[in-house]
């Protein structure tokens, strides 16, 4: 074998036994830290140990016993349109225009043949009044064809009915048919559920599946309505009242208008 040869051999089994040993460390290594359960996080901002989630309910429940949807309706049809009215308006102007409404349009069917001029002048003082109309319309026109003019039960047909997105149809499903199939995510459920670090998603399908993910089932209906009722009574947007709050122990907003920890 030449000198030139032998440097050569010599050279590629250096670089062998380098990969190699680069393999065994490689192998060596300990596995990656497994994600954290949510009995265990508490970075990020976020709160979301059970024991937590526990009390922040039972303070909740204790507080709100009676916390129930504010819409006056009669019947599912009424609620779906009085949720599709609430959009960017107050409840209590929703319920000013409804009960004229449905003395107007007693039914799906009375909507369906309605022209889209009758219904706007009933519902203008809700805001957006021509989309609005147009969905009331549509959605009581595909019940009248597709469902017998009859509300559906289930997410799925729910969402298939014009204004209708899952908001609405977590309302009517929860409210009228008592079905947890979601977590009604409004103005108010998702600022406090930003302010108790239980998400830190802006979008509301996002905060839905953060709240379904830490919130037991049977409670998804009745957590709406008190996070809506505690939003408008104590944990006003633009100056809670911190002092006179059940969860301010549990709390850790930065803007905390008093804290007791």
């Amino acid at each position: 074998m030449t000198a030139r040869k032998a440097v050569k051999k010599a050279a590629a089994g250096k670089k062998a036994g380098a990969a190699v040993s680069k393999t065994r460390a490689t192998a060596a290594k300990p596995a990656a830290k497994q994600a954290k359960s949510p009995a265990a996080i508490k970075d990020a901002g976020l709160e979301l140990d059970p024991a937590r989630i526990a009390e922040l309910l039972r303070r909740l429940r204790a507080a709100y016993p009676d916390a129930e949807c504010a819409l006056l309706h009669r019947n599912a049809w009424e609620l779906l349109v009085a949720t599709i009215l609430s959009a960017q308006c107050t409840d209590a102007r929703v319920n000013m225009v409804t009960p004229g409404l449905f003395r107007k349009f007693p039914s799906p069917a009375a909507f369906a043949e309605a022209s889209l001029p009758a219904i706007e002048e009933e519902i203008r003082s809700t805001g957006f009044y021509h989309n609005k109309a147009k969905s009331i319309s549509s959605a009581a026109k595909r019940l009248v064809s597709e469902f017998g003019g009859k509300v559906p039960q289930t997410m799925d047909e729910l969402l298939t009915l014009p204004g209708v997105a899952r908001k609405t149809a977590n309302v009517v499903l929860g409210v009228a048919f008592q079905k947890a199939e979601g977590v009604v995510v409004d103005t108010h459920v998702l600022r406090l559920s930003h302010r108790l670090g239980l998400t830190r998603a802006e979008d509301p399908k996002r905060v839905e599946e953060d709240l379904m993910r830490v919130i037991p089932r049977d409670r998804w209906i009745a957590f709406s309505h008190e996070m809506i009722h505690h939003g408008r009574q104590i944990c006003i947007a633009r100056k809670p009242r911190c002092a006179e709050c059940p969860l301010e122990t549990l709390c850790h907003a930065a803007d905390k208008t008093e804290s007791s920890h």
